[in-house]
């Protein structure tokens, strides 16, 4: 009998076509409400392909979200079926790269930074419109309602951990529908921060600043003369209305923009960053968002504590100092200045002068005062801890050196502090402090103040 060889070009086309075959056979499947003719054939697609979707055409793999985000949606895996969905939009935001792999295999990578990492020469750019979004609608509304509930349900409840999750589940569900609504993914990142979910946090920020999200958003409102109510319009239906003038059904045309979050996310981010030990990675950002928001005090002090946690503390000292000589009248870098200095103690009272120069160049720097007030007063703790223990031992008279030693600190830190609270009159650890402080002094009637502000803030954020 002749034997029959085939070649190896001839068991990339079976195979392709098989994979073909089989998404085809889910997506009819996932169509008529099958679920488990739906999971059974896309089982088989992926036991055959792996993670190699790149060898799906752009149709076939739209096919292939389609029908597993559906099926994991109507087994109640709603977060995984959205996120399957949302693939669906990427394929009209990117370019479709297209080419043939060493093995001769045809390929298709969705954005030019999968089309990077493949390695492949010579890739062909083609664009790709998706033709199933249309179809989900009415799969996809009870579940961002859902979603979009017990995202806020578990926000008002502070329950941030479950919150984070559900507000990304709402925006994967809303861009498989076609709204790419970043203002969802901002809350997801902004929640999972809040749940000290740094990495989760860093992921989605990350995210929102790659793709240029800034937060800004224009509300367009107009009141109906009919029910005499003002509504939010599309700005489409915005325009025409405002065009029709008096013959029209709206009165009072209004337009609102939302301030920009970029600058937020920026800070954030490099703050998580760095307290997730990643200093370099927040360096790199840092030196980004200081390009567009050269003004950020909150960026120069975040630059200063990224240098020093990856060991470049004198390369930021010099670096400031250079700055300084040429342009001595800049307080965010005699503060970032004397951040570090202060981290030192052979450089503490530099720092004590770099603060003050600070606050001559801007009065109203009120983290300046904050910090001052810090140094000046020194560890407190420390300082009664060793004035029981000399009382204890009955050293009298090192035990009344050390009190009048804490009284006269109390005594510099008091202006600082006051100072520290006249510009930041809504920070509760400055009302505390002064409260401290008054009772230290013996000034009973503001310790009685700031006792009762304090009282006041703790029960506004319950």
């Amino acid at each position: 009998m002749k034997k029959i060889f085939l070649s190896a070009a001839t068991l990339t086309v079976a195979f392709a076509f098989g994979q073909k075959k089989e998404v085809a056979a889910a997506f009819k499947a996932i169509e008529a409400g099958d679920v488990a003719t739906t999971n059974a054939q896309i089982a088989q697609a992926e036991s055959a392909m792996g993670d190699k979707t790149y060898l799906l055409e752009p149709a076939v793999l739209e096919q292939y979200y389609y029908a597993k985000g559906l099926a994991l949606l109507k087994s109640g895996k709603t977060a995984e079926g959205a996120s399957y969905l949302a693939k669906i939009n990427s394929l009209a935001k990117n370019k479709i790269y297209v080419g043939k792999d060493s093995s001769k295999n045809k390929v298709y990578y969705v954005g030019k930074e999968a089309a990077d990492a493949s390695g492949i020469q010579g890739l062909k750019e083609e664009s790709y419109t998706p033709t199933l979004t249309g179809k989900l609608g009415s799969s996809l509304n009870p579940g961002i309602e859902a979603a979009n509930k017990a995202a806020l349900d578990s926000y008002n409840a502070k329950k941030y951990a479950e919150a984070a999750p559900k507000f990304k589940e709402v925006y994967d569900l809303l861009n498989a529908a076609g709204q790419d609504n970043k203002k969802y993914l901002y809350y997801s990142g902004l929640t999972y921060a809040l749940a000290d979910k740094k990495k989760e946090a860093i992921d989605v920020y990350m995210q929102l600043l790659n793709d240029g999200y800034t937060g800004i958003e224009t509300t367009y409102t107009a009141k109906n003369k009919k029910t005499n109510e003002v509504e939010n319009l599309e700005k489409t239906s915005w325009d025409l209305y405002k065009k029709m003038g008096a013959a029209g059904d709206y009165t009072d045309f209004k337009t609102e923009t939302s301030k920009s979050l970029e600058q937020e996310m920026y800070e954030t981010t490099a703050a998580l960053l760095i307290d997730s030990d990643r200093a370099e990675e927040a360096l790199a950002l840092i030196e980004k968002g200081m390009k567009k928001f050269p003004a950020s005090s909150k960026l120069s002090e975040l630059q200063g504590n990224a240098y020093y946690k990856s060991g470049k503390t004198n390369e930021f000292v010099n670096n400031l100092k250079a700055q300084l000589a040429k342009n001595p009248n800049d307080p965010n870098n005699w503060y970032n200045l004397g951040v570090l200095q202060s981290k030192d103690p052979s450089t503490e009272a530099d720092a004590v002068a770099s603060y003050k120069k600070a606050i001559e160049l801007k009065p109203d720097f009120a983290q300046a005062y904050q910090n001052l007030t810090y140094m000046t007063m020194g560890d407190d703790a420390k300082a009664i801890d060793d004035y029981n223990a000399a009382r204890k031992a009955g050293k009298t008279e090192q035990a009344n050196k050390i009190i009048e030693a804490r009284r006269a600190r109390l005594a510099a830190t008091l202006p600082y502090a006051e100072k520290w609270y006249q510009y930041d009159q809504n920070n509760i650890d400055a009302v505390t402090l002064l409260k401290g402080l008054y009772l230290s002094t013996k000034n009973d009637v503001k310790f009685k103040e700031f006792k009762a502000k304090e009282d006041a803030m703790n029960a506004s954020q319950k």
